[in-house]
């Protein structure tokens, strides 16, 4: 199937609109990234025609919408290779889902979590939970200068009290990708389980999880080109039925009695409450359209388009790039000699153009680039030759100002 960007950028109606005058060059997908047509419309079409609460009417609008859900978590599980439906979790979002993981493991003072220092906060700070209040102990991978996780110092870290190894299958800065099947062969070793933060790699990547042996992982639905307010926790069924509740409530429970409480099996005992259900279904979209394109070709795109702004900014004077793994992702960070990053992005929106910038979540990695922030450019599907183009005549543009 040929990859046609033009066609692709049809589904997207926000690509049409112009930011200061100019047309919209959208350049923050890693961030989140924009929805296509099929998205907008699902979610819409459950509303104006098939809305109920799930699980528990009887009615018909109840019992379709239950399907719809449910349907979202096949969907769900079969794009991810999950051996089991019931492995598939439903969160409000990837922190929800490593908090989820982190509050329900067993945890004793002196217990050892492993992260690397590449971590987005939301793979840091719910450990640092643990630490502050249960003694765990925080145990930091390096990276070498490419952002390559270093796998011989993680095998360092990792000793009898290690409870947790956590880390990011891609960097949310550098774009390096996690040699994951190793990581999880180094921890498996030690019988030490493995929780991945999937959320940037499970946009630019197949991922199958049964294949990785990976015990959790976990990914955000709004940069996989679907709605906020969903995301996905993947547990081992084993892993998952030895967690506990992260939180009570409806739907959770099997039975409540006023001095005793059982709870349901997973997944409902980690869906308390009301569940993301147009989300979810925004969700189950997403995956279809994005499963039915060329994922390769797409990679291929993504690819030569990361190439091409590499070497754009490469050529110019004064701006130092982060982060040079050979298989990395379409991510971009950047920083423009005397220039603080925040100026760099404001400039470049006057020409419409939208990058990040700041720390992006990742402050012990920033320490570890020596660096306080930096600017990010970060490439989708819909992104052409022309918007990386407009960028770094933008950028050249803001180099000038701020000399």
């Amino acid at each position: 199937m040929a990859f046609d960007v033009d066609a692709i950028r049809r589904e997207f109606m926000i690509l049409k609109r112009e930011v200061n005058g100019k047309p919209l060059v959208y350049l923050d997908s890693a961030a989140s990234a924009q929805k296509p047509n099929a998205v907008l419309e699902a979610m819409a079409g459950a509303m104006l025609g098939s809305y109920a609460n799930v699980h528990r009417g009887l009615h018909t609008l109840a019992n379709e919408t239950t399907e719809a859900f449910e349907g979202a978590r096949a969907a769900v599980a079969s794009f991810i290779g999950a051996p089991f439906v019931e492995c598939v979790v439903f969160t409000k979002g990837a922190t929800q889902a490593i908090n989820l993981v982190a509050a329900g493991i067993d945890i004793s003072p002196g217990d050892e979590i492993v992260l690397s220092v590449a971590e987005h906060h939301s793979n840091i700070v719910p450990w640092h939970f643990l630490r502050e209040r249960k003694g765990a102990i925080l145990k930091w991978v390096d990276i070498d200068d490419d952002g390559r996780l270093d796998l011989v110092d993680l095998e360092r870290q990792i000793t009898p009290r290690t409870k947790m190894v956590a880390l990011t299958h891609m960097s949310n800065v550098l774009g390096a990708r996690l040699r994951a099947a190793d990581a999880i062969r180094i921890a498996h070793a030690q019988r030490v389980p493995v929780l991945l933060d999937g959320c940037q790699a499970v946009v630019h990547e197949p991922v199958d999880v049964a294949a990785l042996d990976v015990d959790y992982y976990v990914f955000g639905g709004h940069k996989l080109y679907g709605p906020t307010g969903i995301g996905v926790l993947y547990g081992k069924p084993d892993r998952l039925d030895r967690l506990k509740p992260f939180e009570g409530g409806g739907e959770m429970i099997e039975t409540v009695t006023l001095n005793h409480v059982t709870y349901n099996d997973p997944p409902h005992r980690f869906e308390a409450g009301t569940p993301p259900i147009l989300e979810a279904i925004g969700l189950h979209a997403a995956i279809s359209w994005l499963s039915a394109q060329d994922r390769e070709a797409i990679a291929a795109h993504e690819h030569a388009l990361k190439d091409r702004l590499t070497a754009a900014l490469r050529a110019e004077n004064g701006v130092r790039l982060y982060g040079d793994a050979p298989d990395k992702g379409a991510i971009v960070a950047f920083n423009v000699e005397g220039a603080h990053p925040h100026d760099v992005a404001q400039i470049v929106d006057r020409e419409g153009v939208a990058i990040r910038a700041g720390h992006h979540c990742a402050q012990p990695l920033m320490t570890r680039l020596g660096v306080n922030a930096t600017a990010r450019a970060s490439i989708a599907l819909y992104t052409t030759e022309h918007d990386i183009d407009v960028f770094v005549a933008a950028l050249a543009k803001a180099r000038r100002m701020l000399a």
